[in-house]
């Protein structure tokens, strides 16, 4: 009787907390603005200089971080900055994590996107080559490599809808047009020789340029020119109203201004009462089957770049793991130390600062020049030594744990110590290290993704842009399927390749 009484107690405690989430998912939802505004959260990339970026002290400065300071100021609000991903604003703006995108953001080509303020800033897209290339046109480009930011207006002005016709012929005479997370690892790739131009707003090229030391020149004709905005979500036109005012009245006070000159924009800056609001053009939504199949179309570009990295990692890793764990295992004190300080150091380290490593080291070390097929190579070198230090401490595992016995047997049978390797130690090593081995291999299917961080594009980057491109996070959704479709697979070999192997069971 008793549990009877507890079961139904736990049946109307469930339901009634069902009953409160789902009142509180349909009650309306009160904004900052209707409760009495404390804060303002503003998103932003933090490798975006002039606009916002971190100086040498750690603090998030820039000129729309100013500008945003200074409404706090006058409104009374407390600023938090907010780093974000930038492919991953959208997501950041709709859960509410983040009040607005206020980062020389620009307004052409995302017009029904977002509730925007109107423009403050003309900007115009450049190309930046360096000082010594030889090239002094934009036609020059023909057949070089170019480099822009994932999600940028230098994209855009390639490769958007409204791109012009001048722009879109001159990018299909590229040899190839890459896209990087950053400018910073833009501006590697060109001072390293792995790419020929970077592709950017003019006030971050006149700040990469400056701060780099004149290594870098601005090519005299500009590729297309937009206006930056704030970004609010769509509908919060209450919000926007209260930011707008507020720049509005430091425009008429001289505190705009003021702002523009110290950060050297003021030649840049637009805004004004007289700024028309930003039109939302007419655009006809795409059945949810169309988008869904033009999105898996755009990222089965991708898998076979992930596949190849996953297969040639592993061809690469394995044996050499083999190879360090006999190392490691040497009597020879120095060659042990040697792959025990190797391990500990690929081990120890980011696998994506091991990349960067691998890919720019040849120039920043060697003044030796990289070139763009180089990139793929890297990828694979690197990867390589990473999981090669991991399977050589799971194959010493595997070794140590057979039994004594098992040695004294074999060397009473008359076998020579490659024949007792072969014969003796190694099936049963690889018996009992086939689940630690799976787990490996499971990240690695995952761990391709690193791959952009020398701005080599795979599945889950191709993702990432096509999410930040459409305003949609349905093509991490269609990703992540993936990953867990194919780490399925690999699963299932794995347990079928140690279930052959429990020969005693």
């Amino acid at each position: 009787m008793l549990i009877e009484r507890r079961k139904k107690f736990m049946r109307i405690l469930m339901l009634m907390t069902v009953v409160l989430m789902l009142g509180a998912f349909l009650s309306p939802v009160r904004t900052k603005a209707e409760e009495g505004r404390t804060t303002f959260t503003v998103g932003f990339d933090a490798e975006f200089p002039p606009y916002g970026y971190q100086d040498e002290n750690g603090e998030y400065i820039g000129f729309d971080l100013s500008l945003a300071q200074e409404v706090c100021k006058r409104r009374g609000w407390e600023l938090k900055k907010v780093p974000i991903e930038w492919d991953l604003k959208d997501m950041e703006l709709s859960t509410g994590a983040i009040d607005c995108i206020w980062n020389g953001f620009t307004i052409n080509g995302r017009e029904n996107d977002y509730t925007w303020s109107v423009p403050y800033v003309d900007n115009s897209q450049v190309a930046v080559v360096r000082s010594d290339s030889g090239i002094n046109k934009l036609s020059e480009l023909t057949g070089k490599i170019v480099v822009v930011q994932t999600d940028s207006s230098a994209l855009a002005a390639f490769t958007g809808e409204d791109a012009e016709q001048k722009n879109v012929e001159l990018a299909a005479s590229f040899s190839e047009l890459q896209q990087v997370g950053d400018y910073n690892s833009a501006f590697m790739n060109l001072e390293s020789g792995a790419v020929d131009a970077v592709c950017l707003d003019i006030g971050v090229a006149n700040y990469e340029i400056s701060a780099r030391g004149g290594k870098f020149k601005i090519l005299d004709e500009h590729i297309s020119s937009e206006q930056y905005g704030i970004g609010f979500l769509k509908g919060n036109t209450e919000l926007r109203d209260e930011v707008q005012k507020t720049l509005f009245q430091m425009v008429e006070d001289g505190e705009f201004l003021r702002i523009a000159e110290e950060w050297d924009l003021d030649e840049c800056v637009c805004l004004s009462r007289d700024s028309q609001g930003v039109k939302q053009k007419d655009t006809v939504e795409k059945p949810f089957g169309d988008r869904l199949w033009s999105i898996c179309k755009q990222l089965l570009k991708g898998v076979g770049a992930s596949l190849a990295i996953f297969f040639l990692t592993l061809l690469f890793s394995l044996p050499l793991g083999l190879l360090l764990a006999f190392g490691r295992m040497s009597r020879f004190k120095p060659l042990s130390l040697l792959v025990k300080l190797y391990i500990s150091i690929l081990r120890g380290t980011p696998l994506m600062l091991q990349l960067i490593v691998v890919f720019f080291g040849p120039y920043y070390l060697f003044n030796i020049s990289t070139s763009s097929e180089y990139r793929f190579i890297a990828v694979i070198i690197g990867f390589s030594l990473n999981y090669a230090a991991y399977f050589a401490e799971i194959y010493r595992s595997g070794i140590q744990a057979i039994p004594v016995g098992q040695h004294e047997a074999s060397e009473i049978l008359g076998y020579s110590k490659s024949q007792k390797f072969f014969k003796i130690i190694f099936p049963q090593m690889i018996k009992n290290i086939i689940p630690s081995i799976t787990n490996e291999v499971i990240t690695l299917v995952k761990d391709t993704s690193l791959a952009f961080a020398i701005s080599y594009t795979e599945m889950f980057t191709l993702a990432k842009q096509v999410a930040a491109a459409q305003a949609t996070i349905l093509p991490l959704f269609i990703a992540g399927l993936f990953y867990y479709i194919f780490n399925f697979l690999v699963a299932f070999v794995m347990e079928r390749i140690e279930k052959k192997l429990n020969y005693f069971r």
